[in-house]
């Protein structure tokens, strides 16, 4: 179910916080339960019965490593449920991509074809894997205590907000709030206003900058000029983080009504002036994922420089493929760990010496290159794209000309993004309190415009709902 859409706004949503706000305490997390396996298994069909297979598996382990905890048993305990979340994971989503290869090399192994599974990829299985491999690992370091019903890990790993597109939350994060949590009136409406924004970064943004990239992108290469290149790399710059960020806001405002505090997975990540700080800016429940369970457990930046190197590479490798089974993704993960390796090699410390201006233009352009793999079908489609941005396109291809889709509500959309793209309502908001080194209360004048421009959202949102001018959230994919 999306978020978008009229069954989960008017219906799912309403009914939901109607019923939690009229259940005892002890019976909210029930509830949550219930309305989660509802939520999944309206397009989750027969992979609900597999998602609840693998909660129940993943609990018992969690309560066995927690009994055998310091064991040589619980070690291999661990190592075994790990690798079956994997292979579950790969099972699924990239059984398709590894036989087209392997298939592939037909010509040089002379081996039989190796027949297409054609199976269909569960909603939201590469954030559930990563969540079930958090709980046990968490639990397994002594980081939190095991659930020791269905109720509280059903809970944590399907809970419906954060299910399809993150962030991803580790189990030691929220694993007190899942046994107790209070829903303030304060928390509450900052919940509300979260979602609101998280809608409208979505529907007004994300949505609108959508058609230029997908027109563009659908046209042969013959027809991509150096204008539409960019107009079409520009858009999907905006629509990529306005879409994922707009959903992350959304999870975390439904946590928030809920009583949950979710961790941030964005902040201003455009901003950045190096790719390193990119990083630490953009999904950041990804790139901490990451690092703990995995950068860190190679050895991290402990070990030799080339070592290090090697750690840089693997996790950005595996984060490109965790994306997605196909080799955009992959060229996408090893052309950021390049960065990050070069950058700590020296170019870092070399940029430190560069006005910010300039670096935050080289951030940016490296993020945008990268994100032309990420967009694109085929490494020859990325190939072919990043060519006509770098003028090798052809004079005048198409008759729709980048102008054809700068329409008025486009243009606007582009403006409100490039602004909300970078900190200009925080930093102004620091001028309007902070005064002579002391701190004051937002002006009136502020909050009552606060109200008005969030009222002024959700019914712009409601039109774009109203008119079914939505489309599924990029990250649904993944």
């Amino acid at each position: 179910m999306l978020f978008t859409e009229p069954a989960f706004l008017y219906a799912f949503l309403p009914v939901l916080l109607a019923l939690y706000a009229l259940t005892p305490s002890a019976g909210r997390n029930l509830l949550l339960v219930a309305a989660s396996v509802l939520f999944y298994a309206r397009d989750g069909g027969v992979f609900t019965w597999v998602i609840l297979g693998s909660i129940a598996v993943n609990t018992q382990a969690a309560l066995w490593i927690e009994r055998w905890r310091g064991t040589p048993r619980a070690r291999r305990l661990l190592q075994a449920i790990i690798t079956a979340n994997l292979a579950s994971l790969v099972l699924f989503k990239y059984s398709g991509f590894l036989i087209s290869n392997l298939n592939a090399l037909r010509p040089l192994t002379g081996l039989p074809p190796v027949p297409d599974l054609q199976l269909i990829l569960p909603i939201g299985i590469s954030f559930f894997t990563f969540h079930s491999i958090s709980y046990i690992v968490d639990v397994h370091r002594r980081d939190a205590v095991a659930q020791k019903g269905l109720v509280g890990s059903t809970l944590y790993l399907l809970f419906f907000p954060q299910l399809i597109a993150g962030p991803i939350i580790r189990y030691h994060d929220i694993a007190a709030q899942l046994a107790q949590r209070t829903v303030t009136a304060e928390m509450f409406a900052t919940g509300v206003r979260r979602f609101v924004i998280g809608l409208s970064k979505k529907l007004l943004i994300a949505g609108v900058v959508a058609y230029p990239v997908d027109t563009i992108y659908a046209w042969p290469a013959s027809e991509v000029t150096t204008a539409h290149a960019w107009l079409a790399t520009i858009c999907y710059t905006l629509q990529i983080y306005f879409d994922f960020s707009g959903y992350s806001d959304m999870a975390i405002g439904l946590g928030a009504m809920f009583g949950f505090t979710f961790p941030e997975n964005f902040r201003y990540p455009y901003s950045a002036a190096s790719v390193q700080d990119f990083w630490k800016r953009w999904h950041m429940s990804l790139s901490s994922w990451f690092r703990d369970y995995l950068y860190i457990p190679l050895g991290g930046n402990r070990r030799s420089e080339g070592r290090v190197y090697l750690n840089l590479a693997t996790v950005f490798l595996l984060c490109g493929l965790w994306h997605g089974a196909g080799w955009t993704f992959i060229a996408w993960g090893a052309l950021h760990g390049s960065l990050l390796i070069i950058e700590r090699a020296g170019l870092g410390e070399w940029m430190v010496r560069w006005p910010r201006p300039l670096r935050h233009a080289y951030t940016l352009l490296a993020v945008m290159v990268a994100w032309v793999f990420f967009r694109a079908e085929s490494l020859a489609q990325a190939t072919a794209m990043l060519a006509a941005m770098a003028g090798a396109g052809p004079a005048a291809a198409s008759p729709l000309t980048p102008a054809y889709f700068l329409s008025p509500e486009r243009l606007l959309a582009i403006g409100a993004a490039l602004i909300g793209a970078l900190p200009v309502v925080p930093r102004l908001m620091h001028r309007l309190t902070t005064a002579a080194g002391t701190t004051r209360p937002l002006p009136a004048w502020w909050q009552w415009g606060t109200v008005l421009a969030l009222l002024i959202l959700m019914l712009a949102s409601a039109t774009q709902v109203a008119l079914g001018s939505f489309s599924p959230f990029i990250y649904f994919r993944f």
